[in-house]
């Protein structure tokens, strides 16, 4: 997994995330054509699929609404990076597949735009010109499972099916 870094700061709400006057319409496109918008009013024209968030502190704090990972989701994020998460957003990354890493290092390590590629072996965010890495905590494998299956719906579907 291999994108652009976008780099936001601690505190990061889901105001910020899906401005709250979107939420008429609940259809992915109009959410992700409006993603990060409270923080950067250009995001949603710069982000392009694979592209990772590193952010400070407390990502996804404020409401429980669902919208502000299905914004991200769709307007092409594969992963939040950050020091820490609100835990309800934490829980809407795993239940919609979005993959939320804890990492204490990339924050300040790596600047908007600049590329960056997944090391799932090493569990680390690892520049291109491989001069920057930061670790991240592993992913539980109870996660991973849910993840690899795109959610939990799907992946609850599955063990159903069996």
């Amino acid at each position: 997994m291999s994108g652009r870094v976008w780099v936001f700061g601690d505190d990061v709400n889901t105001d910020l995330i899906i401005p709250g006057r979107y939420l008429d319409n609940y259809d992915p496109k109009h959410l992700a054509s409006h993603a990060m918008e409270g923080a950067d009013k250009e995001f949603p024209t710069k982000v392009t699929p694979g592209d990772i968030i590193v952010a400070g502190e407390n990502f996804g704090c404020g409401s429980s609404r669902e919208q502000a990972v299905l914004a991200l989701k769709h307007a092409g994020v594969s992963v939040v990076i950050a020091k820490s998460f609100s835990r309800i957003f934490y829980r809407n990354s795993v239940n919609l597949g979005l993959m939320a890493l804890v990492s204490r290092s990339a924050h300040g390590l790596f600047e908007d735009g600049e590329s960056a590629s997944l090391d799932a072996e090493q569990n680390a965010l690892v520049s291109v010109d491989e001069r920057k890495s930061a670790r991240f905590e592993p992913i539980p494998a109870h996660i991973a499972k849910i993840l690899d299956r795109g959610g939990l719906v799907p992946f609850i579907k599955e063990r159903l099916n069996r």
